[in-house]
């Protein structure tokens, strides 16, 4: 018998697809139109952290890194030789993609606290880097990035072909998480994420399972910082290479589920408003700072799984049926004529 959730699923994907599809037609003006674009840039990049922290259990707190460059990357190919936007963005990507390779054969071979700071040891070179390299990048100044649609397109009509463009990427990061949360490979991550030790010993290829996951993490976040930085049309190194970007990522697939497939869109779709709301109405002060950490520690505290893990234990959990609610004639009537006379 199928329990309620997999019922509930089915309604619940036709529904979120729907409510996706509607939503530049349903903001009442460009304002709205542009905090769903950037949550929906936060979902992306959340679903794309999540190939690595939610299949193998590795916490990186540096992965703007990869946004950011994927960013630079996009802008770079098309100021510097003239590239089309789109094929830029693609070329970005598997740039970025590229030079992960060689990053995650650095930084994979350490685990818990040490890859955490390893991680932070990234976005922080990337952004001394991208500060000091004026001459190529703007340094502090900036980079102006062209806008594909050109200047004749007004602002909403750019929100509402952005926001369809992010939900593309992410439904194709989703397809591919899902795809490989069912697979051997995924079984083999799920096996690293529980005991790596354990894994190594029967069989599992863990480093390369893990650099082949992580590399598909940089490429659709590479993907999401391309995107991006198309729509918003500047890139500023202090913003790109945050580690408080990283922190986001990380509040978002722990807030919704990291072992879920929808989990970091849920928790994008909170914090990325909560975020926006509290800058909106409270400036520049640092309180969307303070808001965001008690939020993570109400997650840990009280759904240290997640909302959508919470959410599906309780659905799934069986009702316990109390003996009292059965009379003592009822019981009679279903013993058997052996059970009876003995």
């Amino acid at each position: 018998m199928r329990s309620v959730s997999d019922l509930l699923r089915p309604a619940g994907l036709l529904a979120l697809a729907a409510l996706v599809l509607a939503f530049p037609q349903l903001a009442p003006d460009a304002f709205i139109l542009s905090v769903g674009v950037v949550i929906m840039s936060y979902a992306v990049l959340a679903t794309s952290w999540n190939f690595v922290g939610g299949f193998t259990g590795y916490i990186s707190l540096g992965h703007a890194a990869y946004s950011g460059l994927g960013g630079y990357a996009t802008a770079l190919l098309i100021t510097r030789t003239g590239m089309n936007p789109w094929l830029a963005l693609l070329t970005g990507a598997v740039v970025v993609a590229l030079l992960a390779i060689p990053i995650g054969i650095a930084s994979l071979r350490v685990r818990g606290a040490s890859f955490v700071i390893v991680s932070i040891a990234l976005v922080l070179i990337t952004l001394l880097v991208f500060q000091s390299w004026g001459e190529l990048t703007g340094g502090s100044n900036g980079l102006r990035v062209p806008r594909p649609f050109g200047e004749d397109v007004l602002r909403p009509e750019q929100h509402e072909r952005f926001f369809y463009l992010h939900a593309a990427v992410l439904a194709l990061a989703l397809l591919c998480w899902w795809i490989i949360d069912r697979s051997r490979f995924g079984a083999g991550l799920k096996a690293i994420r529980e005991d790596e030790d354990k894994a190594q010993s029967l069989g599992v290829p863990t480093f390369a399972y893990k650099l082949v996951v992580f590399v598909i993490s940089a490429l659709f976040t590479a993907l999401g910082g391309g995107l991006y930085a198309l729509w918003f049309g500047f890139l500023d190194p202090v913003f790109q290479f945050s580690i408080l970007a990283g922190s986001y990522l990380v509040l978002m697939s722990l807030l919704g589920g990291i072992r879920s497939l929808f989990g970091p869109l849920l928790g994008a779709v909170v914090v990325g408003y909560a975020v926006e709301f509290f800058k909106n109405s409270y400036g520049d002060t640092q309180l969307h700072l303070v808001a965001l950490g008690v939020l993570l520690a109400a997650v840990v505290l009280f759904m240290p799984e997640g909302v959508i893990p919470a959410l599906t234990g309780w659905l799934r959990k069986p009702r316990a049926t109390s003996i009292r609610e059965v009379s003592q004639a009822e019981l009679a009537a279903q013993r058997t004529p052996e059970e009876a006379t003995r």
